[in-house]
């Protein structure tokens, strides 16, 4: 597989979390292949294994459609795409992301008081193993949505592409926001005391590291590819137009054979 390539600092960070999360799948094998043996042979099963699995693959479901969305490899219907002209091949494009960053804005608004709160007391599955899944997983739908509508207005910038000015101010822009994102949830990382979140100090670090992790990222992506050239995806050429010049044989399914 030839994978995509990265440009731009949306690219960076779902590449490189997209990296991380393709060890996740061989961690769940690993922990039940534990539990298999641990139970029929030493009969000294677990509490956590099942839970755990559950939690991990959450997460993955979850946040594999941006390496997806990055490579351009999600499922497509292409049967009147690729009949239609470049010019409306590209109004389609614009309204399918429009649809995307729609969807992600309903999810957000929606859905933020909710994950706010199962984070903010750090809600629990309520099993013997009790991971916090509520807490996670429920704000993890929201950022991934967040960059999956990022990711896909970067696409659709440099794909067609857009003018320079565009992708640089896109860029921009994506940047300063996930800066804002990480600076206004900074603070209630460390207060402490009476009011303070239910979130273990554990976690508190590991969530600002990740949190610090993606605003390098996306400094580095901006600093790297700020005046990089990204290439084309849509073909300069018209299918569509050349449909009229084939051959009947060809239209037909029975092209001419070669000649000697």
């Amino acid at each position: 597989m030839v994978e995509h390539e990265r440009t731009g600092p949306v690219d960076l960070l779902t590449w490189s979390f997209s990296r991380i999360a393709m060890w996740a799948p061989a961690f769940i094998v690993a922990i039940i292949f534990y539990e298999v043996v641990v139970r029929y042979i030493f009969f000294r099963p677990t509490l956590w294994v099942n839970e755990m699995s559950l939690w991990v693959g959450g997460a993955i479901f979850l946040t594999a459609g941006l390496y997806s969305m990055q490579q351009r490899s999600h499922i497509r219907i292409f049967v009147l795409y690729d009949m239609a002209p470049l010019w409306l091949r590209r109004i389609l494009d614009i309204i399918s992301v429009l649809c995307v960053c729609v969807f992600a804005f309903a999810v957000v608004w929606g859905g933020f008081g909710e994950a706010l709160a199962k984070f903010w007391r750090w809600e629990t599955f309520g099993t013997a193993f009790d991971p916090p899944i509520p807490a996670t997983n429920k704000p993890l739908v929201l950022l991934t949505l967040l960059v999956l509508a990022l990711q896909a207005v970067s696409n659709l910038i440099r794909d067609w592409p857009a003018a320079g000015w565009v992708r640089k101010l896109f860029d921009i822009v994506a940047v300063v926001l996930v800066i804002g994102l990480v600076w206004s949830g900074l603070p209630a990382m460390f207060v402490t005391g009476e009011g303070a979140s239910s979130v273990p100090i554990g976690w508190r670090i590991a969530i600002v590291a990740l949190m610090l992790l993606a605003v390098a990222l996306m400094l580095v992506g901006l600093v790297r590819d700020f005046n990089k050239v990204p290439t084309p995806q849509v073909p300069s050429r018209d299918p569509a137009a050349e449909i009229d010049d084939l051959p009947d044989q060809v239209l037909t399914g029975n092209p001419p054979k070669p000649k000697d």
